[in-house]
């Protein structure tokens, strides 16, 4: 019958084949782990709060969906790519060169959980899950303020696609 550290070992060398075969530094499996496991520990707090709380979860209403979606997106755009929001990301990432308008393109730097927390927040799409929780959470702690929030920054939203449609238009006449 195999011992224990038979079985330890054998796993050991599992997971190690494993985290090779993701490409090593480039794919640092265990920093996604470790960012994996602050999120799914940072919504079960968020449950546990609400339930210590009495605070009921909303049902979520195709308005509250829209607010949300438009925030999300602008929140996310704001803190991965805005130029004024670059001095945040500059221990996790290079500048590179400008972006779109008000954007700047950025690498990230560093490895393990230095690189994981670099790739969080210069990516939208990797932050739009983080804003979107935090936004649920506010309809569930402060329904108001959430809402007010993120009606606000679905109106910036708005307000960037009529910008662009206007460049769009101004180029169409040959302005």
């Amino acid at each position: 019958m195999p011992s224990p550290e038979d079985a330890e070992n054998r796993l050991r060398r599992a997971a190690d084949e494993e985290r090779e075969a993701y490409g090593g530094e480039d794919h640092p499996v265990g920093a996604y782990a470790g960012a994996m496991g602050v999120y799914v520990a940072g919504i079960a707090a968020l449950a546990g709060a609400a339930r210590l709380a009495g605070r009921r979860v909303p049902e979520p209403g195709p308005w509250d969906v829209l607010l949300c979606a438009g925030a999300t997106h602008r929140l996310s755009r704001l803190l991965t790519k805005d130029s004024v929001t670059s001095p945040l990301r500059v221990p996790f990432a290079r500048f590179r060169g400008a972006g779109g308008p008000g954007e700047v393109q950025e690498e990230v730097r560093g490895r393990g959980a230095r690189k994981v927390v670099g790739q969080l927040i210069t990516c939208p799409f990797c932050t739009g899950l983080w804003i979107v929780s935090g936004l649920a959470a506010g309809l569930v702690f402060a329904p108001r303020p959430t809402r007010l929030a993120a009606a606000a920054l679905t109106a910036l939203t708005g307000s960037d696609l009529l910008q662009f449609a206007r460049v769009r238009m101004q180029q169409a006449v040959g302005e």
